[in-house]
């Protein structure tokens, strides 16, 4: 991260880019308040903040495992806790709890509707727009340090080869023992920094990680040999202090990221299994076989590494893998090249008795999205179809509802990533529209009759190249002068300078 001098943002007028965001979310349709029926029905819930379900038969009190959430330092909307256990025959149980948001969100209430109007979180980096109301999300049904709560608990065994031996799912009582960031246990599991105090002051947790990071060794490891897609792409979030933006701040990618991700493609692959094995329609989250594989095969030749002729998921995963090593820079530009050709994923309802083509990126044939209930409507809707599974009910909704809600969420998914885009490109234009005249480094990241556009290295701002660009190719290093940045638009122009 490369953060500008005092200096350098005095230069700038202040840009307050939240009235932005808010208009941007307004115009894509997003409700960013809560009506006053969602309001009562939260008041209703705070004077009895016992969930529903909460003492029902079959209700396992787990809160004496050790477990343990990792997430973002700043989230509050914590969806997820796990726990491992070495088994005598070295396979390893993993479990996944999941928030009950359903036990707080009945379906067809003020605030079941508020969710399928928005389906997702939308986290602009200037603000978050939940989708549930702060109170639900970041409270009664967030899995949050030293509380009990109510968990929707996936239950895995994998053996020594990564495959996933037996699954269940069940309801429990589960209490999450440390809150623990990304970074510090990455890093930490990386050998790179000392334990983290949360980890080190709880007795126990220090071998528990351990463990689980060898649950999600064995688990990525197959996923690789299937095809799995490992790729690097550059989304510069906004870090700002005191309401102005000081920098740009790029995720790192490290053990601890891989270690939820593994765990989240299994706990919801198994999800899919078990309602297939149920007889369930469920709604997937499906990536095609790619229809520009010709495209992605001609880059790779380009590179002098061919492809087949046709589309395999694992000898894409090679060719991603020997680019990485080869030219680790431009890694990244490959990566959102190779993402976009792929295609957009999108959620599809699976009814029961078939089989979907599958997620081509992950390597897996059935993938739900189930472990995010706070902040997806699909995961919530697909939290009461496991629910009504494991208790031999009936499915709650019918298969033309799931088709609807699989439209809505797939429609409202991409609407929230331009209003995304869109701000990650205006908090550039804020941090740089103090900088006009001044030289970068950058990297030539598009080259065709549409225009010229360039990334910076420092800060990673990405614009379009307006005098100079004759000449330049996709990959290029390039010296650039910034000539423009309009908050507004997030449209940010730069002049090529000769070598």
């Amino acid at each position: 991260m490369n953060t500008p001098s005092a200096a350098d943002r005095a230069r700038a007028p202040f840009f307050d880019l939240r009235p932005l965001a808010y208009r941007l979310m307004n115009e894509a349709g997003f409700a960013t308040l809560p009506s006053p029926v969602v309001e009562d029905e939260l008041r209703q819930w705070e004077s009895n903040d016992t969930p529903q379900g909460a003492g029902d038969v079959g209700v396992r009190d787990l809160r004496a495992l050790l477990w343990s959430s990792i997430d973002n330092p700043s989230s509050r909307d914590l969806d997820q806790v796990e726990f491992a256990r070495r088994e005598p025959d070295d396979t390893i149980r993993l479990l996944i709890g999941i928030a009950d948001v359903d036990a707080f969100v009945p379906r067809g209430s003020a605030t079941d509707q508020l969710a399928y109007q928005n389906t997702t979180s939308v986290y602009t980096g200037i603000e978050t727009f939940p989708m549930l109301p702060r109170r639900l999300s970041e409270d009664l049904t967030s899995l949050l340090e030293g509380e009990d709560h109510l968990a929707v608990v996936v239950d895995m065994v994998i053996g020594a080869d990564g495959a996933v031996q037996s699954r269940s799912v069940y309801r429990a009582q589960v209490r999450n023992r440390a809150r623990l960031n990304y970074d510090a246990v990455g890093l930490w599991l990386e050998g790179r920094t000392d334990i983290p105090p949360e980890v080190a002051h709880t007795a126990g947790l220090e071998a528990q990680l351990r463990l689980q990071d060898e649950a999600a060794d064995r688990l990525g490891d197959l996923r690789l040999q299937n095809g799995a897609l490992d790729f690097e792409t550059i989304e510069a979030t906004p870090v700002i202090v005191e309401g102005t933006v000081v920098s740009l701040s790029v995720t790192p990618k490290h053990r601890a990221r891989y270690l939820i991700e593994n765990f989240m493609v299994a706990a919801n692959n198994a999800v899919a299994e078990l309602l297939a094995a149920g007889s369930a329609p469920s709604i997937q989250r499906v990536v095609r076989t790619p229809k520009r594989w010709d495209r992605i095969t001609a880059i790779a030749a380009s590179l002098g590494d061919p492809l087949p002729a046709l589309p395999s998921a694992q000898a894409l995963a090679g060719f991603l893998a020997r680019r990485r090593a080869a030219d680790p820079l431009r890694f990244p530009d490959l990566s959102l090249s190779v993402v976009k050709l792929l295609g957009a994923g999108e959620y599809a309802v699976v009814h029961a008795g078939e089989r979907e083509e599958g997620h081509f990126g992950l390597a897996v044939q059935g993938y739900t999205h189930s472990t995010a209930p706070n902040r997806r409507y699909a995961d919530l809707a697909t939290q009461r179809l496991l629910k009504a599974a494991a208790a031999s009910g009936p499915s709650p909704y019918t298969e033309s509802d799931l088709e609807a809600i699989a439209a809505r969420c797939t429609e409202r998914a991409s609407a929230a990533q331009k209003v995304e885009r869109t701000l990650r490109k205006a908090a550039a234009a804020v941090l740089l529209r103090g900088r006009i005249g001044d030289t970068f480094d950058a990297l030539v990241t598009g080259a065709s009759r549409k225009g010229t556009y360039v990334r910076l290295l420092h800060p990673p701002a990405e614009g379009r190249v307006m005098r100079g660009e004759n000449g330049l190719d996709v990959g290029d290093a390039v010296r650039v002068r910034l000539l423009a940045a309009n908050p507004e638009t997030g449209f940010i122009d730069f002049e090529a300078l000769g070598g």
